[in-house]
């Protein structure tokens, strides 16, 4: 396919990531350096630091989903369990992450189109709408665990005085807050996000300096692998976290908040640097605070009676009852590290809503309407949660497991369509992933698939225990499988991209 095809405009009907005044204008691009690098293809700008600085913003909202408070008590219970045995697993998983992470930025970039609007123009409707709901599914699970993250955290900060379901409405306006913010400009939200990052990143580091790890079990578990029977529900909890699938939507749509022209190639280029560097240094970030969350848990617990029970909303309690009181108790220490991965991944949450919902739908409606039915659609089971299960912890950590699961059955349908058309020329053109990094991710994706497939196993063998509730399980596993053989074939042998292109062009078409 040409250059041409791939960069065909938007349509003023069409949905939009971000509208050309929302964007931020890279500086230190003229005229006459566009002309030098246009006569010359292979040359390319110089490293800048002030252009690194610009670009700086979209991977570290990506990475927020790496902390939420499902990866933290995946990390606690990893540490309480596992010691500090699984870190290397932790450290694979998190560049397994990246790896995704930047095809999703790439794709993006490349293109000028998110993920979920190549795949409204990729699938035929039916396929579509599967996509959309599967997508849609995983992101009320994700904000399912995170607004009760927030909200358990709001009740150990209020003594126990505001109840989980009151939390669960306070976590709920962070929309409202979402909305305020984005008017002022996306750097100016993005600056939110890195406070609340460094605000985890303060806490846990408080708690790790509190708890004193050790150093050098730390270095063996990061460089020595090691898992064992016993640690195995660890471990496949450990990578399930890693891939958000409404992450893998959300960063497709984010890097195209800043002004890079598609049709120079130089330009596309250069953001594609940046980004790598500067999502490379987030998830960097991201991996440091899972470090002090695992270490500070198997420091303090591996090895005990009550290992097994720790969950997000006890984990504090038993901190406070080894450590303490003392100036700054450990319990609220932990509270506000939770509550600011919380507040942010509803909020990065919401965001993902607004690009999913309107790229698969190409809905165009105003922004606090669309954002007000991406929190509503999560909101409401979270209160029935909040409602149900606010007077016992173990029931939470059960909930937790299905909401896990229920995360790791969409995570196909985020990864395989994103494998599919970073690896089409049609639609990447010259930035289409080499063969190398194509088999790279397609056997890294499919690790990835075949352990959330045998956490899935694990999790439904346990629940299946009649007839009655395994003839559907079964039923839903060969649509399932028929569903994702379905999705690599029609990335194998058909994009229909340059089909739609000329259906735009041609004035027939349109009519029809």
């Amino acid at each position: 396919m040409s250059e041409t095809d791939r960069e065909r405009p938007l349509l003023a009907s069409e949905e939009r990531a971000y509208e050309e005044t929302e964007k931020v204008l890279i500086v230190g691009i003229d005229e006459e350096e566009d002309a030098d690098y246009d006569d010359d293809p292979g040359n390319s700008p110089k490293f800048s630091w002030k252009k690194l600085w610009l670009f700086t913003g979209p991977g570290f909202l990506m990475s927020i989903a790496f902390l939420d408070p499902g990866n933290l008590e995946s990390d606690l219970q990893a540490g309480a369990i596992a010691g500090y045995s699984l870190i290397w697993l932790l450290m694979w998983a998190t560049a397994i992450g990246l790896l995704i992470q930047l095809l999703s930025a790439r794709l993006g970039v490349a293109t000028g189109r998110h993920l979920a609007e190549l795949c409204r123009e990729e699938y035929p409707t039916w396929a579509r709408m599967v996509l959309w709901i599967m997508a849609e599914i995983a992101l009320i699970g994700a904000d399912i665990q995170e607004v009760i993250g927030s909200a358990i955290a709001i009740k150990i900060l209020s003594n126990g005085l505001v109840p989980l379901w009151a939390g669960v409405v306070i976590t709920a306006l962070d929309c409202f807050i979402f909305l305020f913010l984005e008017n002022y400009g996306i750097r100016k939200l993005e600056a939110v996000f890195a406070i609340l990052i460094a605000t985890m990143a303060l806490a846990f580091a408080w708690m790790f300096g509190q708890t004193k790890p050790s150093g050098t079990e730390l270095l063996v578990g990061a460089l020595v692998p090691k898992l064992s029977s016993r640690t195995i529900k660890q471990a496949v909890g450990i990578v399930g976290c890693i891939i958000m699938p409404h992450n893998v939507f959300l960063h497709s749509a984010l890097v195209q908040s800043r002004e890079v022209d598609p049709k120079k190639r130089f330009r596309v280029k250069e953001a594609l640097k940046y980004y790598s560097i500067e999502s490379t240094g987030a998830l960097a970030v991201s991996f440091i605070i899972n470090v002090f969350v695992t270490t500070v848990f198997a420091k303090s617990f591996y090895g005990t009676e009550i290992a097994d029970t720790i969950g997000l909303a006890n984990a504090g309690q038993y901190l406070q009852d080894k450590y303490g009181g003392g100036f700054f108790p450990i319990l609220y220490i932990w509270a506000i590290g939770v509550l600011a991965a919380g507040q942010s991944s509803t909020i990065t949450g919401t965001y993902a809503g607004q690009f999913i919902m309107g790229g698969f739908l190409n809905l165009k409606m105003k922004k606090w309407v669309r954002a007000l039915i991406t929190r509503s659609c999560a909101i409401i089971p979270t209160m029935i949660v909040a409602l149900v299960f606010d007077s016992s912890d173990s029931m939470l950590d059960e909930l937790n497991e299905w909401l896990n699961v229920l995360q790791s059955v969409q995570i196909p349908f985020a990864v395989i369509p994103l494998l599919c058309l970073v690896s089409n020329e049609q639609i990447m053109g010259s930035f289409k992933i080499q063969p190398l990094v194509q088999t790279i991710s397609w056997i890294v994706a499919a690790l990835v698939i075949a352990i959330n497939g045998y956490l899935m196993v694990d999790f439904f063998s346990g629940a299946a225990t009649n007839v009655i509730l395994l003839v559907p399980v079964i039923i839903f596993a060969i649509a399932y499988v028929v569903f994702v053989l379905y999705l690599i074939s029609r990335g194998l042998t058909y994009t229909p991209w340059q089909l739609v292109a000329s259906s735009h062009k041609e004035p027939q078409r349109d009519d029809e």
